[in-house]
């Protein structure tokens, strides 16, 4: 898999990558299940089960959308990119996360990446994130929808932006054990019929004429997109790779404020 491609700079102290050579950007994806890293110039390098080992057996710094162990996190970046990382440079970082995963997620996701010396550490909805590794249309009302491992979530985003979203602790790692496919579809169906309800604008009706954007791991089983299709009565399209398009998508993020003279300061 390749990196998103490179996006043209200002001409001034940032340059694109891998033209900025002391300049260093990583992209994070720290899911329930797995995390997944893209590195400026190397694309994607890790996609490995979101695990610490601190001592006896590994613990889930992670659960179904919340990060419960920020020091763990801490930990397991330590351990995935501490020797990946030029020498003597503050990368630029940004985070996926999940919609409704409120101040304290994107708190704690910082907390964690302060153990890479970042320059600047941004956060974005992994939603919107999606939205962008699709190159979906965003002048439009677009619903998407992310089946993982431990979290499901419905969003309308309007002009790029977050109108309404609903989430459910299920997912793909629940089959088998204490959900059915059935179950999930079910979730998404009432998630979606909820947004709906509280819309009193067309815009929830024109994003399901248009079709609803799928990703997560949960897109790639078809004993969940077939029914899924046929309840909804509406288009369902499934982002390339959908497991990883929430990194992908951060990726594009990172290039563009990269690019952006405002990457001189240090916003958080």
């Amino acid at each position: 898999m390749t990196g998103a491609q490179d996006l043209p700079g200002d001409g001034g102290r940032h340059r694109p990558w891998p033209g900025c050579r002391r300049c260093c950007g990583i992209a994070l994806d720290m899911g329930s299940a797995r995390t997944r890293v893209w590195l400026a110039g190397k694309g994607t390098v890790v996609d490995v089960p979101t695990v610490t080992f601190p001592g006896t057996g590994g613990l889930h710094p992670v659960q179904r959308g919340t990060i419960v162990d920020t020091s763990g996190c801490a930990r397991m970046l330590q351990r995935l990119l501490g020797n990946r990382l030029p020498r003597f440079t503050r990368p630029m970082v940004i985070v996926t996360t999940p919609v409704l995963g409120g101040v304290a997620y994107r708190t704690r996701a910082r907390a964690a990446a302060e153990v890479l010396r970042p320059r600047s550490v941004l956060t974005v909805p992994g939603a919107r994130s999606i939205a962008l590794a699709a190159d979906a249309d965003l002048s439009r009302p677009l619903l998407v929808v992310d089946i993982g491992a431990h979290l499901t979530e419905v969003v309308l985003l309007c002009d790029g932006a977050v109108t309404d979203a609903h989430r459910t602790a299920l997912g793909t790692g629940d089959l088998g054990e204490t959900a059915a496919p059935e179950q999930i579809v079910e979730a998404v169906v009432a998630m979606l019929t909820a947004i709906r309800r509280h819309d009193r604008t067309s815009l929830t009706a024109g994003a399901l004429r248009r079709g609803v954007l799928l990703a997560g791991g949960g897109a790639l089983r078809p004993e969940i997109t077939y029914p899924l299709t046929d309840r909804l009565k509406a288009p369902v399209h499934i982002v390339p790779a959908p497991h990883t398009a929430a990194v992908r998508g951060a990726a594009r993020f990172l290039q563009a404020a990269h690019s952006h003279p405002s990457a001189v300061t240090h916003p958080r």
